[in-house]
């Protein structure tokens, strides 16, 4: 009995490490897909409790692009910031106010934040079939990501997310035309605005932002239960 109790309290202290590392930029590209499975697996199993008959499996991998994260053919890739292209870093160094701020902002989002995001447009496929880039489909990851994080206690790690994103969304330019909505914007130009980190940078900052100041969401159980019925 001491033996299991001891195993249980070095399991429990391994799996809390990782998740206290998660939102800050990794170094090592093979505790970044471990503890990014972690997180994929701990998502996937509170998503089966609430719709038990889903088939819902998702891998994730290092695979760093210009895209930095998304999901694709049932993995989620994420990006190392030592791989990341200059162009990038340079964008995060200017958004975030410094070199350090920079990297402290990929790492709270894309070593962190979005990885439920890309799993909420998994579950998203998984009930609907192929999804097409959209303000509308990405409104509904972002919500996702921040209803389950709140759901693992990290309010303190998506506060911080917010201070960044309002600094960064304060630096972009507003790229919609008079006249047209941002829902309308993006659901016409969303594959060339995708490839410009100052316009795509403007629409997720400004979600993020939206989502986290609106006080009448529900919790994550019921927002999953409530769109797995939507067929």
């Amino acid at each position: 009995m001491k033996k299991i109790l001891v195993l249980m309290l070095f399991l429990f202290s391994i799996n809390l490490h990782s998740q206290k590392k998660w939102f800050t930029t990794y170094k090592d590209s093979i505790a970044l897909v471990k503890d990014g499975n972690k997180v994929s697996v701990q998502f996937i199993k509170d998503v089966k409790k609430i719709v038990p008959q889903i088939k819902f499996d998702v891998k994730t991998i290092l695979h760093t692009t210009p895209y930095l994260i998304y999901f694709d053919n049932n993995t989620a890739n994420l990006p190392l910031w030592e791989q990341v292209i200059p162009e990038q870093k340079a964008f995060f160094y200017e958004v975030a106010g410094s070199q350090e701020k920079g990297k402290i902002a990929f790492g709270l989002f894309f070593n962190g934040f979005y990885l439920p995001h890309e799993l909420g447009h998994a579950f998203q496929y998984i009930i609907q079939g192929k999804i097409e880039g959209s303000y509308k489909n990405e409104y509904f990851a972002n919500t996702v990501a921040q209803l389950w994080w709140k759901k693992q206690g990290r309010k303190k790690d998506l506060e911080l997310c917010y201070e960044f994103a309002k600094k960064m969304y304060a630096k972009l330019p507003n790229p919609v035309p008079s006249g047209m909505t941002v829902e309308d914007y993006f659901g016409k130009n969303y594959e060339t605005s995708s490839q410009n980190p100052y316009v795509y940078g403007y629409m997720q900052f400004k979600q993020f932002i939206d989502i986290y100041e609106d006080k009448t969401l529900p919790d994550f159980d019921a927002f999953i239960k409530q769109n797995s019925e939507k067929k």
